[in-house]
């Protein structure tokens, strides 16, 4: 599972002031669980992941994978984690099948095992007509399923997907879904971001939804429903944007 708690990422601006990207971030995700992380873009997703993932240290706060926290055990924390990132990058040089090989063996998988799990998934993302080709003439699609197996070769029980349909045509982006869901089928948790609603309605047992930073409302989506009286979840995500600033203006008014 992923616990995360009262976390925080300050960075330096180039003109000498502080902007916190994360601002005292909490919430959960169980295995056997997908948990949406919704927010427009800024609202700090990518940090949080990249925190999660032991990229970035927290400027306070924690955080735990599979029991492991990121501030005392990093490598079993990566030991532990897919994590896949809008920026991975991909050797062009080499075939699909090279790279996640290569990945394989760093992660200290014998042949058999990398073997395998290159099968497994080439199966279940459609991957074997372009799966020897060089990464260099992929499309967009395919670099992105190879990016894939490539950050969860080593069977992970957490996967942390960053915006993993982005920019994808729809098939592609229906195989990725199809196996976010295998992989909650699996009892993996799984936390993804997006910024769209119709994504996260489709395929999210919990959303957790953060602005500028912070968190703004979890649940279920019946639960946010109920909370709200909107239906669909940009109405939803709005209200408790508007929910936000009419405290915010009752706090100033108070002070």
């Amino acid at each position: 599972m992923i616990e995360v708690k009262s976390l925080s990422k300050t960075f330096n601006q180039k003109d000498g002031t502080m902007f916190k990207a994360v601002d005292g971030l909490s919430f959960t995700a169980e295995d056997g669980q997908i948990v949406c992380l919704l927010g427009v873009n800024g609202a700090g997703k990518t940090t949080t992941m990249r925190v999660l993932s032991t990229i970035f240290l927290p400027s306070a706060g924690t955080a735990s994978i599979n029991g492991w926290d990121i501030l005392t055990h990093p490598q079993k924390v990566r030991e532990n984690l897919g994590f896949l990132s809008g920026d991975t990058g991909l050797y062009n040089r080499l075939t699909g099948r090279e790279f996640i090989t290569y990945f394989g063996r760093l992660y200290g998988l014998d042949e058999g095992r990398i073997k395998y799990q290159i099968r497994q998934m080439a199966n279940l993302l459609d991957m074997h007509d372009f799966i020897d080709k060089k990464i260099d003439f992929m499309s967009s699609g395919m670099k992105q399923k190879v990016s894939i197996v490539r950050s969860i070769i080593h069977d992970p029980q957490v996967m942390i997907f960053d915006e993993p349909t982005s920019g994808l045509d729809i098939l592609t982006a229906r195989n990725i879904i199809t196996f976010i869901r295998e992989c909650k089928n699996q009892g993996k948790c799984v936390l993804f971001s997006t910024h769209i609603m119709r994504e996260a309605e489709r395929i999210a047992d919990k959303i957790v939804m953060i602005h500028k930073g912070g968190l703004l409302a979890e649940g279920t989506l019946e639960e946010l429903r109920a909370d709200t009286g909107q239906t669909d979840l940009d109405d939803i995500f709005v209200s408790y944007i508007n929910r936000q600033n009419t405290e915010a203006e009752v706090m100033a008014h108070e002070f």
